[in-house]
């Protein structure tokens, strides 16, 4: 097995691509081992010095370190973890969660959803993240950013300048995109 790493907008976080198969659908963000109790693979990753988050998604692994950790001791030993426990067949999730809680979305959230979908998605994910969509409030569009793009520097320009220009442009009825809190 043969991992492929990429840096990330975010000095702090890298991407690890395995070549295989990840999450077979969804994705999941753990920013601690608490968290990551439904994922041994996450947590086989917490459990090295200096992890601070870890990011799964269909095709690749976003791992988060801490300030005072130096990427040249810590990939090596990322990369290991990973190939270990991918090259095992060890499960990456114990457990399903629910994707979707079935609630209808009105037409502008429906057509938000979309566009951040097909046109968001693809290219934050090329930087090891994902962005998910929280809510529609009185024109104003609130997401959340994931893996190497929560606590990117460059994310609040990618809000403000990237994604609003585009959903105000196909959506009249957006306002302003904020980031989501907490």
């Amino acid at each position: 097995m043969f991992i492929q790493t990429q840096a990330t907008p975010n000095p702090a976080t890298i991407k690890f691509i395995p070549g295989q198969v990840v999450l077979e659908r969804g994705l999941r963000d753990y920013q601690s081992v608490e968290e990551a109790c439904n994922s041994p693979l996450a947590q086989r990753l917490f459990a090295l010095q200096g992890v601070t988050g870890v990011f799964l998604a269909n095709d690749f692994v976003s791992v988060s370190k801490a300030d005072d950790t130096d990427w040249n001791m810590l990939k090596p030993m990322v990369m290991a973890a990973l190939m270990e426990h991918l090259s095992m067949g060890q499960p990456i999730l114990i457990e399903a969660e629910a994707e979707d809680d079935g609630a209808e979305d009105d037409e502008i959230t429906a057509q938000i959803k979309e566009l951040i979908a097909s046109r968001v998605r693809p290219m934050v994910m090329m930087d090891g993240g994902d962005i998910e969509f929280d809510r529609f409030d009185d024109g104003i569009v609130y997401l959340t950013m994931r893996g190497a793009c929560s606590g990117c520097p460059s994310s609040t320009a990618t809000l403000k300048s990237g994604i609003e220009g585009m959903l105000k442009h196909f959506v009249p009825e957006v306002i302003e995109v904020r980031p989501s809190e907490g």
